[in-house]
Order: C-alpha cells, then structure tokens, then sequence
C-alpha cells in the first residue's frame, strides 16, 4: 500500500534512506530532515514495515524535485518504485507545479517515467543546497532530468 508518511514513520523512513546512502544511492537524511519534510514523503508499507518511500519538495516556482526515491532490495523490480513516483507526480498536478525534477544515476528508470534528461546548469542555483552536502560535490556523476507534468 503507497500512503502519505505519518510522524510515526520517520525513524523508519530516515532507515531505509541511509541504508541506500551508504552506496551513495541518494543523499543521507538527518532526523530532523525527515521530520522537516514530512509532508513531502509517500511510502509503500507492507505488514505494517515500510519497504519504500518517496519525496516531492517544492524547491521553486512552478519546480519540484522528486527525491530520496528508494526501495528495499527485496521488493525492486515490482513496480513500487514506478508507483511512488506516480504518487508524486500525481501531487504534483494537484499543487499545480509545472515541472518535476531530479539527480539521479539511474537515468533509464526515469526515463521509462517521462523523465528526459536535461543539463545541470538549466536548473535554478537553489536546488544545489542539497548537493554541497554530499561527499561527491562538485564532481558528481548524477544527471538531472525534468518531466513537464502540464
């Protein structure tokens, strides 16, 4: 079941995150990071364990990022991560942003998603406070990829 994350999933979501940050899959996220951004979280839950989260943060006018995508091992290549960014991209239309965003390695899944990649610098200077975190700044090897959701 994908739903919107609750304060009782934080210390799960925050977990399962840091347990892909580990491989430099996606950005580790502080406790407090998690609770902040709340709001912006899906999950897929299942016995009532969360094996799969998601994030659309609005980061500027009419621009969204989806990120901290991840999905357990055990449940990759079932469609939950296809669903989460559904979930997304769905909230999105209802906020009425034009565009989604995101970094990613793993330009191929995105762009069966509608995703096409696009070049960093096309992107607002706001969305790079995330980036001066990770420990691959500035030589990142990520692409960033936008889908126009109007």
């Amino acid at each position: 079941m994908i739903r919107k994350a609750t304060v009782a999933d934080v210390k799960k979501i925050q977990e399962l995150i840091n347990s892909f940050a580990k491989t430099n899959a996606v950005l580790p996220r502080s406790l407090n990071s998690v609770y902040e951004n709340l709001r912006d979280f899906f999950i897929f839950e299942s016995d009532e364990n969360i094996f799969g989260c998601g994030a659309l943060h609005i980061t500027w006018d009419n621009l969204a990022e989806l990120r901290s995508l991840v999905v357990h091992k055990e449940y990759q290549g079932k469609g939950i991560g296809k669903a989460l960014v559904n979930e997304c991209i769905k909230e999105a239309r209802q906020l009425q942003v034009k565009k989604v965003f995101l970094l990613t390695e793993n330009s191929g899944f995105f762009k069966k998603l509608g995703f096409a990649q696009v070049d960093k610098a096309a992107l607002p200077h706001k969305i790079w406070s995330d980036c001066v975190e990770c420990i691959q700044f500035p030589n990142c090897n990520e692409v960033a990829m936008v889908k126009d959701i109007e």
